[in-house]
């Protein structure tokens, strides 16, 4: 398949940079992206969702109350 695009002069600067013809740095960064994409893909392990989940729940601790009733005074109390 080939496909033709415009290539930012930045892009092709990073390729120069690296020492890579256009068309091989442009291919390696393809790659990279469906390498993530496909580990995104895969569902978590049941450790992953838990150190994920304690990471999230860290300073909870620290989150002051709300008061029973939110009013547009105490949304916007620290504001002029």
């Amino acid at each position: 398949m080939e496909i033709s695009v415009k290539i930012p002069e930045e892009l092709a600067a990073q390729a120069r940079a690296r020492g890579l013809k256009l068309e091989v740095y442009v291919q390696e960064i393809l790659a990279r992206q469906a390498a993530t994409r496909e580990r995104k893909s895969q569902p978590r392990t049941p450790e992953e969702i838990r150190a994920w989940l304690d990471l999230l729940a860290q300073f909870s601790d620290q989150i002051p109350p709300l008061p029973e009733i939110i009013s547009r005074e105490w949304i916007y109390q620290d504001h002029n």
